[in-house]
């Protein structure tokens, strides 16, 4: 598994995630590792909550009667950072359970990486990210959530790399952590840091290298043409995944579909044992392993559909910008004048919910544009509307219900099916030559065609269609 960031001036950067073997020891001492690095994240959360309960006061409210706290500083990075040589002087007693805690025996630049990932969490809570989303209100970390540590590149030092195997030393740690490379590292790469994290079946380490000697790429210079370019249309129809303005239709994978059944056996026996039992703890073990399966799945299918569409030689990728949250939503409830509840659609949609989950548009896009860069590609996301209602060589719309698959132009002899004409005109939206749409009266209407720019490509490609019905037929 790799992923790539670049920006700007800066070096290229690339993790590498690869499976670890630790020892049985090792195992112990990762794992008590991360339970100081839990404590730790959850305890400066909870101070900084601490702080804002006592030193804020509602703006519409104010209580007549109140308790005067000490008043202290906002807790911030830098201060909390400070309180690590107090803890490091003795261990740390836990009032709730008696557990010692030795912080010495943590690596410190990652207890600084735990107070960084703090900071980072209240800065999107109040101030947002670079474009301004806000995230919701951190949460206190369980074992479940919290996952992994980040390891700097001073505190690591490869011994020797194998064959398949590579042999990694880390600070604090006893012995020798192997790693399993199933495909190898840059020679020419600087190490940043190693991330390590606990899965349901195994530690994992991501290594993260700086190459400085890649050249820089802006995917922006590339401007879409005819023939460069290609429309992708999501379909979450029956079989059917993506539709391309190729006259192509990849198939979906289903991965939760397909282990539904299982994972719901798992779960029902889950539920029936005894909370804090082994046997839950077996279970749920096992639960945790088929969630895996199918996460592991997804994303490999999103990996080959992407590589399967760039080894198309396209330089332009364009797709739908799909409200993904908007479209796996709740129906609203619906109540007579009396409050009784009334049908809403929601047992039907809820199948549809599920659906768009398994399918993992949002992955996939994500996906496709870490490869499309790679390849010297672009993608581009455009607005979904009325992208599949309108007849991509006429100014009419024709397939206004989602039961409207495929439409019959005797005039033509054309048979248009709704998820190829959808990816044509998604092409022709990236192009700028789509038509503008307005609404008259509640319905919509055409105020600015461009047909006819893109008339003959469009009926070339749609009679392509046609002959790649027939098995003998070949479209040139």
């Amino acid at each position: 598994m790799t992923s790539v960031k670049q920006g700007g001036d800066s070096p290229m950067l690339m993790n590498y995630q690869y499976r670890a073997y630790p020892t049985t020891q090792q195992k112990r001492q990762l794992s008590y590792w991360l339970r100081i690095c839990r404590y730790w994240y959850n305890h400066q959360l909870g101070d900084r909550f601490d702080w804002w309960e006592n030193n804020r006061t509602a703006v519409n409210s104010c209580p007549l009667v109140c308790s005067l706290p000490v008043l202290r500083d906002n807790p911030d990075f830098y201060s909390q950072k400070k309180q690590l040589p107090v803890i490091k002087e003795d261990l740390l007693k836990l009032n709730y359970s008696g557990e010692l805690l030795d912080f010495t025996c943590v690596p410190s630049q990652t207890l600084q990486d735990v107070s960084k990932r703090v900071d980072l969490a209240f800065s999107r809570f109040n101030k947002g990210d670079s474009n301004g989303n806000r995230s919701g209100k951190p949460r206190f970390k369980n074992a479940a959530r919290y996952r992994t540590m980040r390891i700097e590149a001073q505190a690591v030092t490869i011994e020797r790399v194998e064959k398949d195997s590579l042999f990694l030393s880390l600070s604090k740690l006893k012995g020798w952590v192997k790693v399993r490379l199933h495909r190898p590292l840059l020679n020419r790469a600087k190490l940043r840091n190693l991330l390590l994290t606990l899965k349901s079946d195994g530690w994992y380490i991501t290594i993260c290298l700086e190459d400085s000697t890649v050249p820089e790429f802006k995917p922006d210079g590339i401007a879409p043409t005819w023939d460069n370019s290609i429309g992708l249309d999501a379909v979450l129809h029956e079989d059917d995944y993506l539709a391309t303005s190729e006259n192509t239709k990849l198939l979906a994978l289903k991965s939760f579909r397909k282990s539904e059944n299982r994972l719901a056996k798992v779960s029902k026996r889950k539920a029936t044992k005894n909370k804090g039992s082994r046997s839950r703890r077996k279970l749920a073990k096992r639960e945790a392993r088929v969630h895996q399966r199918i996460a592991r799945s997804r994303r490999d299918h999103a990996f080959k559909t992407a590589h399967a569409l760039v080894r198309t030689g396209k330089k332009v990728f364009i797709h739908e910008d799909l409200n993904l949250k908007a479209l796996s939503k709740r129906n609203q409830v619906k109540q007579d004048e009396h409050g009784k509840y009334l049908p809403n659609g929601q047992s039907a949609k809820s199948g549809l919910n599920k659906s768009w989950n398994d399918a993992a548009f949002g992955q996939f896009f994500t996906v496709l544009e870490y490869i499309a860069v790679k390849a010297g590609a672009r993608t581009i996301a455009c607005s979904p509307q009325y992208r599949s209602q309108l007849l991509a060589y006429r100014d009419e719309f024709i397939f206004i219900d989602c039961d409207i698959r495929s439409y019959w132009d005797a005039e033509l002899s054309l048979l248009i099916d709704r998820d190829l004409n959808a990816a044509i005109n998604l092409k022709r939206v990236g192009r700028g030559l789509f038509p503008t749409i307005k609404r008259r009266k509640g319905n919509p209407v055409v105020t600015a065609s461009t047909t006819n720019s893109t008339l003959k490509e469009v009926l070339e490609t749609l009679k392509c269609a046609r002959s790649l019905h027939s098995p003998s037929a070949e479209c040139r």
